[in-house]
């Protein structure tokens, strides 16, 4: 199967983010008075909207856990958003995918702001044709309300869904594809844990950053 429309996440698909958000995750569960697990369970953290994060792994409430959101963007937008790599060779797969014409997009449940500064800054902007992220005011997390919109900024219809295929390293971006009705490809080189992926229904499984040239070209 050869796809024209490729998504990627961001966090643990193009880059390795799990310094910065880790720092700033313990940073939010101080200020607001939860229990820091040891450094491993706040992988845990990295994937679902932050809100979220909070609720299913801290047991906050829906307000606290807005709270604590607002409370690690206090840190992130300054220091935790650079504390952060892009995976060794993603460049060369991106730059790849778009010579060989196929059309780009970011889907990601990192605030769309934050996503472009990261990408402007490892140089990466020039290979997405459109970068949806997520909204500060909490309207546009859900990972199936992204891929969504990701799709109409691309102009496409849900006639074009069969040949849109999302990239990504969390259970969150396989369920939002299910619900959008088109493929995923899950990797394994993020932050997933051993068969999260293969759980939550990917229909393709990656383990290293130049499989996903040989599964997409």
């Amino acid at each position: 199967m050869s796809w024209k429309y490729i998504l990627f996440d961001l966090d643990g698909t193009i880059t390795d983010s799990s310094e910065g958000i880790i720092n700033c995750i313990r940073y939010a569960l101080e200020k607001t008075g939860y229990p820091v697990p040891g450094y491993q369970d706040l992988y845990k953290y990295i994937g679902p909207p932050l809100y979220q994060g909070f609720q299913e792994n801290a047991g906050m409430t829906y307000d606290e856990a807005m709270k604590a959101a607002a409370i690690y963007r206090e840190k992130y937008s300054v220091t935790g958003i650079f504390e952060n790599k892009p995976y060794d060779g993603i460049e060369e797969v991106l730059k790849s995918l778009k010579e060989h014409g196929k059309i780009t997009g970011l889907a990601t449940s990192k605030p769309e702001e934050y996503a472009v500064r990261i990408l402007g800054h490892f140089g990466l902007v020039k290979y997405f044709d459109v970068i949806t992220g997520g909204a500060l005011d909490g309207r546009r997390n859900d990972k199936d309300i992204i891929i969504n919109e990701t799709i109409s900024r691309l102009g496409l219809s849900s006639g074009d869904k069969s040949n849109i295929i999302i990239v990504g390293d969390r259970k969150y971006d396989i369920i939002g594809a299910k619900k959008c009705k088109i493929a995923s490809a899950g990797v394994y080189y993020g932050f997933a844990k051993k068969g999260e992926l293969e759980e939550a229904g990917a229909d393709y499984i990656i383990n290293t950053v130049s499989g996903i040239t040989k599964l997409l070209l």
